[in-house]
């Protein structure tokens, strides 16, 4: 598969800003921005080009189930139910506890619609785990993946967000329209 992946990303005209930053043990992999199915499909690619096996994914509890829930399984996901409040946070950070390595890629919107302001749940994930934060984004539009630099969050929940915005701010999603760019304030 890794040489499919390859030729897929090669054919597409795909290239990479940035690393990825293996010698982290744990990290929120911060992928966005979320507007459209072929992001998973773009995502598995870039996800076995680069070697990221190791990445876990959330996702909705309806992909986990037959026929096609062991796939989902199989290239790290954990379902999660989204129908009730199952104090979400908690769980996740008992994930990060519980493991001497773990990298979790989550979406800042948490839906391929767009959005008038980002999920945070990420956020308070990052802080409670102490875990620091790689944002990733795929722009469909330059057919480049980038990376930035990890950060630990802050008590400047505001200021956080805001950075998340910038770097996001440019990066035009499979469906535009839907992207993120609107929260940038370009301050």
């Amino acid at each position: 598969m890794k040489l499919f992946w390859r030729l897929y990303l090669h054919l597409l005209g795909w290239t990479v800003k940035g690393r990825f930053p293996y010698e982290l043990k744990k990290c929120i992999l911060l992928v966005g921005p979320h507007t459209s199915s072929w992001d998973f499909v773009t995502g598995l690619a870039w996800r076995s080009k680069l070697n990221l096996g190791h990445v876990k994914y959330l996702g909705k509890a309806e992909l986990f189930r037959p026929p096609f829930g062991f796939l989902f399984r199989k290239l790290g996901g954990f379902p999660v139910e989204r129908s009730e409040k199952h104090n979400m946070v908690e769980q996740v950070v008992a994930l990060f506890n519980s493991h001497d390595s773990f990298v979790l890629a989550l979406s800042p919107e948490g839906t391929r619609k767009k959005v008038d302001r980002l999920r945070t749940g990420f956020y308070h994930i990052a802080r409670k785990a102490n875990v620091p934060i790689v944002m990733a984004g795929m722009d469909f539009e330059k057919k480049q993946a980038s990376f930035s630099e990890p950060f630990f969050v802050t008590a400047d929940e505001r200021a956080d967000l805001e950075r998340i915005h910038r770097f996001y701010a440019h990066i035009r999603g499979k469906n535009p329209s839907q992207g993120m760019q609107h929260l940038y304030n370009g301050q």
